[in-house]
């Protein structure tokens, strides 16, 4: 069955890298893309959009694993991408390699002597279905899936057999390739995203000395009384979801087995009623269908590593047993309690998170190293009696308009052509302008080229080559490929699958399609040179448009809901207990806020650092980020969808309250280290809350070459010498 996905945005930018990386000189692409942030999704995607830019190619995808990788990975690309010709091993003996074909591929079936594969026999072996591809045209792009297994010889060997040009390396875990396009999909966006969780909490409530007889008792108890935490939670929204429990022993630890099994015996989770289960090599019992989101089995016990590719996005918990000797962390075991299991936040700290019980010092040492800010300590802090009383009003999104409406991009391109082109409804002149503006209109498609010659081999001496000018006649069945490719190329830009940017460039600019939003009238082949010939102008410029503050608010925002909303009375305060600093704010409106907390950024940092030194400011408040217990503001985006904006800090003087977002600083040039591109829009909203309840605020960023903190208050300006931005002393 097909399943109609909307990508995440990131998943998006990751296609459009891949793709940039299909057009570079590097032989290798890495991408690097944590567990849970679906690769399969992103890499079927990026298939089906290249098979639609070119013409002649096979993907082979290699899997590692003692089997059935290879036939998870051939189901998802089924699932997801219409039409798609997937094939297995078994297919490619069968009938060989076609064009558009994606082959998924186990490597022990090719590199294990004694392979049925790779034998001369009746059958045209292997190698020779590669031969006779290549002699008839076809060139292989080699993904080799969890690539950290599989870098041996024998590996190489295989993949140079295809004499790809192109090979895309996938891990979490990847090795220090020098000469690679990277592309690296940061944990942040798949966090911001709600597809794995917002943080690993390890050893939550524990003191600091504690005295533990029994490792097994100590640290099951904890993660049971966990598990009926949540699945309480989850009871009370009702959802069915049965949180499980991974316990985790060390290698050669019979001994230990029985403990943990006799252990869970006693607290009436047994393999008899189906509560526990386990997968070990020599013993597996109550697997079948564990990974359902409402499966019998509340705990299983595990080794050292799962199978590679286990999914089972209902594990949540963690509980990492050692005996004698510690064992290397991997990321991969931490991988399997980070998933969400129904792909979204719930917006509750106790869900949204996951939870580490071990008394491993090194495992734990290494989880911080692996993960960085995703692993932290934890423990609940509770607000002051004296900031009990006070609220703010909250705005709610109340009506989610579809995702990406395509009709109001249309209105908002448009829009933005007519302010930056002067277009109007005669489309005649409309082609002068965009001409004046250096958009080439001619129907031949042109490609560039360098002449001349050079003494040393160094970029310098081929950037004084002539650049020449290479004319071609339009061929539409030639071109019909590469008009796709510059479209999906445009639209994976601002976050648009194919589909849709090709019907927003055709209501712009094709003749014969009514639309109000019609700014010029080509024909098919005129369409198709004007958009490879502008595909950098066209992507800037749409790119341009999505962005825009002017439009943006341009559009009414319709059904918000608004509530006063209190500090919340008690919280989950997540730090680093490594840190060396670990002073309590005392102006922080929770008892126990330390200066270690996380995850906090730079400008964060500095503020927090300020408020408590400021004779002005008598309290303050770290907002969170996600949650209808924390305060935000409702806006609508270029694509028609409601966002809820959460500034940073709610700060208390003796007579006022003041609301501020933190950004990233400028550096001692001047230079801008803000990484949000939507920081003017943010700021218009909160400039037009404040106005509306009569508070105070502003954007708050550091000045390097001062090294004070700066605020904008009136109106936004991205240099920091302009009087917009003054020193946060002087104001607050």
């Amino acid at each position: 069955m097909i399943m109609n996905i909307t990508l995440a945005n990131f998943q998006l930018r990751a296609i459009a890298e891949l793709m940039d990386g299909m057009n570079s000189d590097k032989r290798e692409i890495i991408l690097k893309s944590c567990t849970g942030s679906g690769k399969t999704i992103i890499l079927t995607h990026f298939m089906d959009t290249y098979f639609k830019s070119f013409h002649k190619k096979v993907f082979v995808w290699l899997t590692p694993g003692k089997g059935g990788l290879e036939e998870q990975s051939k189901a998802k690309m089924d699932r997801y991408i219409h039409g798609a010709s997937t094939k297995l091993l078994s297919d490619v003996m069968t009938s060989g390699f076609e064009e558009n074909d994606s082959c998924f591929i186990n490597w022990e079936k090719l590199t294990k002597k004694g392979n049925n594969a790779l034998k001369d026999g009746e059958r045209a072996n292997f190698l020779d279905h590669i031969d006779k591809a290549l002699d008839g045209g076809l060139s292989f792009i080699i993904i080799v899936d969890e690539s950290h297994q599989n870098d041996t010889i024998k590996a190489d060997d295989i993949i140079e057999y295809f004499k790809t040009k192109k090979m895309i390396r996938c891990s979490a875990t990847p090795k220090n390739y020098k000469n690679a396009f990277m592309v690296n999909i940061p944990e942040e966006d798949v966090i911001a995203e709600g597809l794995i969780k917002k943080v690993l909490i390890i050893n939550e409530d524990f003191e600091h000395d504690i005295s533990v007889d029994d490792q097994v008792t100590y640290l099951i108890d904890k993660a049971i009384a966990k598990q009926q935490e949540i699945h309480s939670e989850f009871l009370r929204r009702k959802i069915e979801i049965n949180p499980l429990i991974i316990v985790q022993l060390p290698n050669n630890s019979d001994a230990l087995l029985e403990r943990v099994e006799s252990y869970f015996d006693s607290n009436g989770i047994t393999y008899e009623n189906n509560q526990l289960a386990v997968w070990l090599a020599d013993k597996k019992q109550n697997l079948e269908e564990i990974e359902e989101p409402n499966a019998a089995p509340i705990a299983v016990i595990i080794k050292q590593a799962v199978a590679t590719g286990w999914d089972c996005p209902r594990a949540q918990i963690l509980v990492k047993l050692r005996d004698n000797m510690s064992e290397t962390f991997e990321i991969q075991t931490i991988g399997r309690i980070r998933r969400m299991p129904e792909v979204k936040h719930y917006e509750n700290d106790l869900l949204d998170s996951c939870y580490l019980y071990t008394l491993d010092e090194k495992f734990t040492e290494g989880v911080r190293l692996g993960l960085g800010k995703g692993a932290l300590d934890a423990i609940k802090l509770f607000l002051k009696p004296e900031h009990r009383k006070f609220a703010i009003i909250s705005e709610y999104k109340t009506d989610v308009p579809f995702p990406r409406d395509a009709k109001l991009a249309l209105k908002v391109i448009y829009k933005y052509f007519e302010k930056t082109y002067h277009i109007d409804d005669k489309i005649a002149e409309n082609k002068k302008r965009l001409e004046a503006h250096h958009y080439y209109f001619k129907g031949e498609i042109v490609d560039s080229t360098k002449s001349g010659s050079v003494s040393t081999l160094v970029k310098e001496s081929f950037d004084n080559l002539y650049e020449i000018n290479v004319h071609e006649t339009l061929n539409t069945h030639k071109h019909g490929k590469e008009y796709h490719h510059c479209a999906a190329e445009i639209g994976l830009k601002i976050s648009l699958d194919y589909s849709t940017i090709n019907t927003l460039l055709r209501r712009l600019y094709l003749k014969d399609l009514k639309s109000p939003e019609k700014i010029l009238e080509l024909e098919v082949r005129n369409l198709y040179s004007f958009v490879i010939n502008n595909k950098q102008r066209l992507k800037d410029d749409i790119a341009a448009a999505m962005a825009s503050e002017m439009e943006q608010l341009g559009w009414p925002v319709k059904n918000i809901t608004e509530k006063p909303v209190p500090f919340p009375q008690q919280f989950l305060f997540t730090y680093d207990g490594s840190a060396k600093s670990q002073i309590e704010m005392a102006k922080n409106v929770y008892k126990g806020y330390l200066s270690s907390a996380e995850v906090r950024s730079t400008s964060e940092k500095l503020f927090e650092k300020y408020c408590e030194k400021s004779d002005a400011i008598e309290w303050f408040y770290k907002n969170g980020d996600k949650g209808i217990e924390y305060f935000s503001i409702v806006y609508e985006d270029n694509f028609g969808k409601q966002k809820s904006f959460y500034p940073d800090y709610i700060v208390g003087t003796k007579e006022e309250v003041w609301v501020v977002e933190t950004k990233g600083g400028f550096t001692k040039s001047g230079q801008s280290e803000d990484i949000d591109q939507y920081t003017p829009k943010k700021f218009a909203v909160l400039k037009k809350y404040l106005a509306k309840y009569n508070l105070n605020g502003g954007i708050i960023r550091q000045d390097k070459q001062s090294q004070e903190l700066c605020i904008c208050i009136d109106d936004y300006n991205d240099d920091i010498k302009s009087k917009s931005w003054r020193l946060l002393s002087q104001v607050l």
